[in-house]
């Protein structure tokens, strides 16, 4: 009698062996014969992954994290300073939102969410769509409404919401840092300070190479536009106007140098003072969404 469970365990994973690699098969036969760009391709619906993986949800999502990171690592590599092609945002967060209805645990999709998603693609609902389902799991991790609360500041403008989740972080944390964003970044001179703060934080969490080199470029992006903004903030504190360009810093001695742009453009200044760049903070080839 006890011969008989065992039996038919044995058939029944013996099915779901079979049924998953009728699934996958097909699926990498797929991927291997589309364009580089499209590499991601179709991936099976959560419910039907969820039967046919059984007890190995968690292997594959993270198999499906893993199958973003290295598309998006490939688009990377192949050029220091130019994608292929446009990132396929679709199929990408498609991987993502699967792989976290099967293991809603998985920090590395958080993390490429909000790294990619955010500043590459300008999906910033969409990526605080992810981190809000996050935050119903992962309800230690303060990194996710610290993430979200930036998002809602800096893109957003939706300040209340900021607040509230800086809030949710000091809670989680203990500490009075993010109770203090929440009250007096409105009342900070620049964003820019805010966003270089925000970064060194992901960047700390973020062990992809290719996404951490793709942070380090924002970074250094943004500290010369920072450097940039205390130059002119001393020209206007000093002669009561703001400067006309960045040539005129430069003859003022407010700055000894123009910062590079890593992304390959050139910063200038805006009529209303506003530093930007030509690059727009993209490499050649990237396009930014809406």
């Amino acid at each position: 009698m006890t011969d008989k469970p065992m039996i038919r365990y044995g058939v029944f994973l013996a099915f779901v062996i079979l049924l998953y690699a009728g699934t996958i098969g097909p699926f990498t036969a797929y991927l291997q014969e589309k364009p580089v760009e499209e590499k991601i391709g179709y991936v099976p619906d959560a419910a039907v992954l969820k039967i046919v993986s059984a007890d190995q949800q968690l292997f594959v999502a993270d198999s499906l994290v893993l199958k973003v990171l290295i598309y998006f690592g490939g688009l990377m590599n192949r050029s220091a300073k130019k994608l292929v092609a446009p990132p396929d945002y679709r199929s990408m967060h498609n991987a993502l939102t699967t792989a976290l209805k099967l293991d809603p645990y998985n920090i590395d999709a958080y993390y490429f969410s909000q790294a990619v998603f955010v500043w590459d693609v300008g999906r910033v609902r969409e990526a605080n769509n992810i981190l809000e389902y996050g935050m119903r799991y992962r309800t230690w991790d303060w990194y996710l409404p610290f993430f979200a609360g930036f998002n809602y500041a800096y893109f957003l403008k939706d300040y209340e919401k900021a607040a509230e989740y800086y809030q949710q972080a000091a809670k989680l944390t203990g500490s009075p840092l993010y109770q203090k964003l929440a009250g007096r970044y409105l009342y900070e001179a620049g964003q820019t300070a805010l966003a270089i703060g925000y970064l060194k934080t992901l960047l700390r969490g973020t062990v992809n190479r290719a996404v951490k080199r793709d942070l380090l470029v924002r970074l250094q992006a943004f500290e010369g536009v920072r450097r940039i903004e205390i130059a002119r903030d001393r020209f206007r504190n000093e002669r009561g106007k703001l400067p006309s360009s960045l040539d005129e810093l430069l003859k003022g001695g407010y700055l000894t140098d123009i910062p590079t742009d890593p992304y390959g453009g050139t910063f200038y200044l805006e009529q209303n003072g506003k530093i930007a760049t030509t690059s727009r903070f993209a490499f050649a080839g990237r396009k930014r969404g809406h």
